[in-house]
């Protein structure tokens, strides 16, 4: 019965005007397609480059450092230059009963300072025949060096540790220092050499501080000088 199905619509069948009519439609929009891309593909291809160049300009260099219109050290030497010549070593005073403290940062002995050759109270490195001052603020003397050590012109007070006051202890404390050209004592050149007790050590660092003294002379010129004093903490003063 069902050996035969039916088509529900039955198709028309194509005629062959519609067939031509179909591949023409399509040739033509191919054609047209591949033209518009050579259209601009040309238009590409035409176009102008911007070939300019430009040329980029170096940073300029920078200006000379400045030169100080400062006359060079030799100069200024050549006008009063030392006088070459040798120091005179002096005995000391008073013997040392004790090896004095060695002091790393203090200048290098010069032999050629005391050789006895040329102006006495000149310099080794001096100028012969030369008349000018003989710069002694550099070098540090001691009390057995000089014409004139250093004299006290005023102390500053001694502070009395409170704790150590109040528990009756009495203490002691050995300092070593450099009085400058001006009287002052050099702040980096306080050494504290012996104390007690460290609660002394210090009261007697302020204390030395604020000393001020008449510098020390040699030869007429005011110059550095190497002091030790002991500072005495006691409750009976």
């Amino acid at each position: 019965m069902f050996d035969t199905l039916i088509e529900s619509k039955a198709k028309g069948s194509r005629s062959t005007g519609q067939a031509v009519t179909s591949i023409v439609l399509h040739g033509l929009l191919l054609f047209g397609a591949a033209k518009a891309a050579a259209g601009v593909a040309d238009d590409l291809a035409n176009k102008p480059k911007d070939t300019t160049m430009v040329f980029l300009k170096p940073p300029p260099p920078p200006p000379p450092p400045k030169i100080e219109n400062t006359p060079p050290p030799d100069v200024v030497v050549s006008q009063n230059p030392p006088p070459k010549g040798f120091q005179t070593i002096l005995p000391p005073d008073i013997i040392p009963k004790e090896i004095p403290p060695i002091d790393l940062n203090q200048k290098k002995f010069n032999a050629a300072d005391f050789t006895g050759k040329g102006v006495e109270g000149g310099i080794a490195t001096g100028v012969v025949g030369g008349t000018g001052p003989v710069e002694l603020k550099g070098e540090v003397f001691l009390d057995s060096q000089l014409d004139d050590p250093v004299q006290s012109v005023s102390s500053g007070v001694l502070r009395y540790p409170p704790v150590m006051q109040s528990a009756g202890i009495e203490g002691r404390v050995e300092v070593q220092y450099v009085v400058d050209t001006l009287g002052r004592v050099e702040t980096s050149s306080v050494k504290i050499l012996k104390s007690t007790h460290k609660a002394f050590e210090e009261p007697a660092r302020e204390a030395i501080l604020k000393n001020v003294f008449k510098p020390a002379r040699f030869k007429g010129s005011p110059v550095r000088q190497l002091v030790q004093q002991a500072l005495s903490f006691s409750l009976r003063r």
